[in-house]
């Protein structure tokens, strides 16, 4: 699990990480969002960047407290959900992100120990959403 805090209310930070259009206005890496209903009605979105196509399911909202997105493919070497629990701090927002993944494919899953590190993806979004408020932000691993 990584957390950041940030001066804004928790509706704010939820609003940012709902509002998946945006995301090409402050997400490293994502060029373009498109919106997409999954099998069985799931609503959620495909982010198309450097990673390629990369889509997620809204397996879980309870605004402005918790999001569970689960990736949306099994043609991936990785899988699994992202959980985002939003909780008040000070006039602020605490986000923790946890990550529950699998990586099927061992060069990936060597680069991800021993390369970039586990918890790299979550880290960065936490700092681009420190960005995208105009604040410095640093994650903290709390694994």
């Amino acid at each position: 699990m990584v957390s950041a805090s940030y001066r804004q209310p928790p509706e704010a930070v939820w609003h940012a990480i709902v509002s998946y259009e945006e995301f090409p206005d402050w997400r490293s890496g994502v060029d373009r969002v498109e919106a997409r209903t999954f099998e069985g009605g799931t609503s959620g979105w495909i982010e198309h960047g450097t990673t390629g196509p990369m889509p997620f399911a809204v397996d879980e909202s309870v605004p402005p407290r918790r999001l569970v997105l689960r990736i949306a493919s099994d043609d991936l070497p990785f899988g699994g959900t992202w959980t985002y629990e939003l909780a008040p701090e000070g006039g602020g927002t605490r986000l923790m992100i946890t990550e529950d993944g699998t990586v099927s494919n061992l060069f990936f899953r060597f680069m991800s120990r021993f390369v970039f590190g586990h918890t790299a993806t979550m880290q960065a979004y936490l700092v681009d959403l420190g960005a995208r408020f105009g604040e410095p932000t640093t994650p903290r691993d709390e694994s």
